[in-house]
């Protein structure tokens, strides 16, 4: 074991007292990370306070130069490879995420560099001569998630917004932050911009509320008691449903089954943006098994395989996952383990299994499992009438709309709940950078003011 996960702060590299060894899915130990205590998180963000200037050119330069760094350089001794090797033992995502996050990154910030046009989007048309559109603060806290590395996005268009950025990392994926941070210092970023602090809970709290703004990821139970602050913006389970209103003489095709596979277990089924819930106004119960018929043929490898398309976790842990799902299940009934001669939890490598999908068929768009999201590809199948309306398919982070119903989608649009609406088959529509999943982030980190002058 010889990496090693520092705390980085002013641009060095620290070790500390307070150390934890990362294991993979598989047992292996494959890092040492050291954590940073609450007192130095909190001294951390008042030394970024006083980092000098760096111009908006000068930023998304090191931005765009950050992102080629961070798909093809070695960083600390770490080609890209052996990063996505070990991001994907610490995370259990499998290892074709990693490689395609590396490539993605590159591309979004090269993009974001370009004159800034991601950024331009965000800005209100309003703003000009008499309003400008600045800053809310100057340091920028962020509790990262582990379930994908694609989520670290969000942060790097803090810094090209002027922001100072301290993160820390998801207990499951310190090694993405670590590559990024590395990235932007050898970019030429100033080393008062940017901090990485791995550690426990408290030093999510002390950077929460040490920072001007935050960015918290996590589960429901764990954002709750932050909802309401508006000096933190909150991100949940994403719950993303779709909903099947289409003719009543139109098949189930190859086309809609296709689409409806890639959407629920796309990149593992661990986005935040994958479906959760599929409603349909035909018949619900064969939608349901044909869809599970299709999703087990999803195969079983370990996730360093370049075949890998499934989550891996540790058995305990895997099956407190379907314990879950059991218990909410609340007697309906999934459809999919009759399909696996092995069970739903198969072995890859030592104590590790994989999390084979799971397909729930219900009786009712009010069941309580279409709330509940869990990190493998688990949907639930359930009918839905027109006179249901909107409420079954609320709170969701992507809804998508395959109805002729035009009013459909503009209710969808004026429900506050639902923070993407897709009308129709759009492919792959999560990689857009300048389609706004949760709302643009400029519209936290950012406000206008008035201003004239004679």
């Amino acid at each position: 074991m010889s990496l090693s996960v520092p705390v980085i702060r002013g641009g060095q590299e620290r070790g500390s007292r307070d150390t934890r060894v990362l294991h993979g899915v598989n047992g292996e130990s494959l890092a040492t990370v050291h954590e940073a205590p609450a007192l130095v998180t909190g001294m951390t963000v008042r030394a970024m306070r006083q980092a000098p200037r760096m111009g908006p050119d000068e930023r998304l330069a090191v931005l765009a130069e950050a992102g080629r760094l961070f798909a093809e350089a070695t960083l600390g001794g770490q080609p890209p490879e052996e990063y996505c090797r070990v991001q994907a033992l610490a995370s259990g995502v499998p290892i074709g995420v990693a490689r395609r996050t590396l490539g993605r990154t590159r591309d979004d910030l090269g993009a974001l560099g370009a004159l800034g046009a991601i950024l331009a989007r965000q800005a209100p048309v309003g703003a000009g001569r008499t309003a400008r559109w600045v800053r809310r603060g100057s340091v920028f806290g962020v509790v990262a998630p582990s379930n994908h590395p694609g989520t670290h996005g969000a942060w790097l268009q803090a810094v090209a917004m002027g922001y100072r950025v301290a993160v820390r990392p998801g207990t499951r994926d310190p090694v993405t932050p670590l590559r990024l941070v590395r990235a932007l210092l050898a970019a030429g970023l100033d080393p008062g911009w940017v901090a990485l602090l791995p550690g426990s809970h408290a030093t999510a709290d002390a950077l929460v509320n040490s920072a001007d703004l935050a960015l918290v990821y996590g589960s429901e139970a764990a954002v709750a008691r932050l909802r309401g602050n508006d000096r933190v913006l909150v991100r949940g389970p994403g719950r993303s449903k779709i909903l099947l209103d289409e003719p009543a003489n139109k098949p189930l095709d190859d086309e809609t089954l296709d689409h409806l596979v890639t959407e629920i277990a796309g990149d593992g089924g661990v986005r935040c943006t994958n479906t959760t819930a599929v409603l349909t106004s035909g018949d619900h119960r064969a939608l349901a098994d044909a869809l599970a018929e299709r999703l087990a043929r999803l195969p079983v490898h370990p996730v360093t395989d370049d075949r890998a398309v499934l989550p891996v976790r540790p058995r305990k842990e895997a099956a407190a996952l379907r314990a879950v799902l059991d218990r909410v299940a609340a007697g309906a009934t999934d459809l999919a383990p009759r399909h696996y001669p092995d069970g739903p939890l198969p072995a890859v490598e030592d104590d590790a299994v994989a999390l084979r999908p799971a397909v729930v068929c219900v009786d009712g768009a009010d069941h309580p499992g279409l709330g509940t999201e869990l990190p493998f590809p688990c949907v639930w199948v359930a009918p839905w009438r027109r006179s249901d309306g909107i409420g079954p398919l609320d709170n969701s982070l992507a809804l998508t709309l395959r109805t002729g119903d035009a009013s459909l989608v503009e209710e969808a649009l004026g429900t506050p709940g639902i923070r993407t609406v897709l009308h129709g088959r759009v492919p792959e529509w999560w990689r857009d950078p300048y389609l706004p999943h949760d709302g643009y982030l400029g519209q936290f980190l950012k406000e206008v003011r008035g201003c004239a002058t004679s």
